[in-house]
């Protein structure tokens, strides 16, 4: 396992795949999003739907499932007030009602180590139900 990243808490992996993609996202700007997954089998978190630069947050929304528990990371871009063109990577926890309660519990204990993994995340959210990682929501924490 040269080629993954151990979360110490859960024994979960985090494949090279997945840091590849969060650093072609924060550097490249190839990518919009990220969703990741737990393979439970093979203890590994996988890259499960990867976003070009021409998705929004909508596709992102729409590529979590409604009953299974997921991590991703979202580059939101903006201008402030100041006429400034930012950019800020957002870390979100989906873990939905309709979710296995093994899955909320794995999801739970593997997210820090996930984040200790995904370096430059700004900000995290929350969600177990779209109502609560709203672009709204989104738009109020880079305020």
């Amino acid at each position: 396992m040269a080629m993954a990243f151990k979360m110490a808490m859960t024994g979960m992996w985090v494949t090279e795949e997945c840091q590849n993609s969060f650093m072609e996202m924060k550097w490249k700007k190839v990518h919009r999003y990220i969703v990741f997954k737990i393979d439970e089998g093979s203890e590994l978190l996988t890259v499960d739907k990867v976003g070009g630069p021409g998705e929004g947050y909508e596709d992102l929304a729409a590529a979590l499932p409604e009953d299974d528990c997921r991590y991703a990371v979202f580059d939101f871009d903006f201008v402030t007030v100041d006429n400034c063109r930012k950019s800020k990577i957002f870390f979100i926890a989906w873990a939905p009602s309709a979710s296995r309660i093994r899955a909320k519990m794995l999801y739970a204990t593997s997210k820090d180590g996930l984040r200790r993994a995904l370096e430059g995340i700004h900000y995290e959210v929350q969600a177990t139900d779209p109502t609560e990682m709203g672009f709204d929501v989104i738009k109020d924490r880079v305020k």
